[in-house]
């Protein structure tokens, strides 16, 4: 099998950049889930780096699954903690009770969940180089 870490990695800085693009947008649902995003395929990055595969969409997971030889940041792990909850009601109206994910998310959520998906970022870019 291939190892395509670096395409994993380099789609990770475009999620990345789409988010901060949501952002600008006012689009703070897309911007919060596009952030999920990167710091997922970053983590899943690192994995086939280190020759391992990893499923599933759950950061905490995935940060969790990382071998412990690897010295993960406490923070890193709340910061994948906050971000695994922008995973599916970002996109779906069913995740409120009533109204559009749209209605909403802020701004300093979105903000937040750039910041996070950055340092997880830029753990793995660490770890991978």
């Amino acid at each position: 099998m291939t190892n395509r870490y670096a395409d994993w990695f380099r789609q990770a800085e475009a999620d990345l950049r789409h988010a901060r693009n949501a952002l600008d947008d006012s689009d703070y649902e897309w911007s919060c889930f596009a952030a999920q995003q990167a710091a997922e395929k970053a983590l899943k990055s690192l994995f086939q780096r280190l020759g391992m595969e990893a499923w599933g969409h759950t950061l905490t997971v995935l940060i969790g699954n990382l071998p412990q030889d690897i010295q993960t940041p406490p923070e890193l792990v709340d910061y994948c903690r906050v971000l695994d909850k922008h995973y599916i009601p970002t996109r779906y109206p069913n995740g409120f009770a009533s109204g559009a994910p749209t209605d909403f998310y802020t701004k300093r959520e979105a903000e937040e969940a750039i910041r996070y998906a950055e340092a997880i970022l830029e753990f793995c870019r660490h770890q991978i180089n």
